[in-house]
């Protein structure tokens, strides 16, 4: 954008200068939100504070044009991207002020929302997902969809609401369901997580040399909103069963934090995986108390369909 004194420093230089000076504040004053503006505070407005303000109502004049012709707010050509001018009595002179744009204003809220969804290990493709948009064709779906719109429309902070457990086949779109869900409720301003459970525990047991486990274990735990996703995909050792997963379920269920699972395994395959460790150690007592809690936290719901990962 030129700018009001760069014009003037050209045109003094022209030997018709008052003519051409003339005809371009005739253009500033004739333009239409000029006018408006000068017509609104008439009686305040002087001769002394117009010449005095040139420069800022070709200022305005220029940032409005780009705001009629901006395509997103990524080419904005705005002195201040996303934000659009109005002018403003300061004092002895007309000024500009700068509000955000519908397009920036849209485009912090999207932020805001997302930074509400927080993710360990998750695609970031998953954070974009939408209740509206899920496929209810297959079966499953429908009731998956049903009881996580009463979840969003009935949760509220230290009330006892159930989760979900989604197992089903590779693929059927149990991670995007998690992630539609917990879209939804950053349109209510409440924050979830979702983790990815077998690359989480990784990280915890790499987290044991730098002496980091324990911090990171309790921002788990004390989560508003928990989604583990893909819980039984671990390898499974007596260490992640007693100090790393049923700490979390133990105090989520205690004091009543909302947690989601997705999963493959049904929650009887779930219990087989859970007694059994790597090493072979079968601990039937230790795995039904995890069950417990999950049953205690999630409502089990089965999900089917296709691969959609073969799409």
């Amino acid at each position: 954008m030129e700018r009001m004194n760069q014009i003037l420093n050209r045109l003094l230089h022209r030997k018709d200068f008052q003519q051409r000076y003339e005809q371009l504040k005739n253009e500033i004053l004739s333009h239409r939100e000029v006018r408006a503006f000068l017509h609104e505070h008439e009686g305040e407005v002087t001769k002394e504070m117009i010449d005095r303000s040139l420069m800022k109502l070709y200022e305005f004049i220029q940032q409005s044009k780009n705001c009629e012709q901006c395509p997103s707010l990524e080419q904005c050509k705005n002195l201040l991207k996303g934000y659009h001018p109005h002018l403003v009595l300061q004092g002895n002179s007309i000024d500009v002020q700068y509000d955000r744009c519908p397009t920036k204003v849209k485009y912090d809220e999207r932020k805001r929302q997302e930074s509400l969804i927080q993710s360990l290990f998750v695609p970031r493709e998953i954070l974009q997902a939408s209740l509206s948009d899920i496929d209810l064709a297959d079966e499953g779906r429908m009731k998956a969809i049903e009881l996580a719109e009463q979840f969003v429309s009935h949760y509220e902070p230290g009330k006892k609401v159930k989760g979900l457990y989604l197992y089903g086949s590779f693929g059927v779109g149990k991670t995007y369901i998690l992630g539609a869900i917990a879209n939804a409720l950053a349109k209510k301003n409440i924050s979830s997580l979702i983790v990815y459970v077998p690359e989480f525990f990784r990280e915890l047991k790499s987290s044991l040399q730098d002496q980091t486990i324990q911090e990171k274990l309790e921002y788990v735990k004390k989560v508003p909103i928990l989604m583990l996703d893909d819980i039984g995909a671990e390898s499974m050792s007596s260490w992640v069963r007693d100090d790393l997963l049923g700490p979390i379920l133990q105090y989520r269920m205690l004091e009543k934090l909302p947690t989601f699972f997705t999963s493959n395994f049904d929650l009887q395959q779930l219990a087989h995986h859970l007694t059994y460790s790597q090493r072979g150690e079968e601990e039937q007592m230790k795995a039904a108390r995890i069950m417990e809690r999950i049953r205690y936290l999630a409502q089990p719901v089965e999900i089917k369909g296709r691969n959609r990962r073969l799409d």
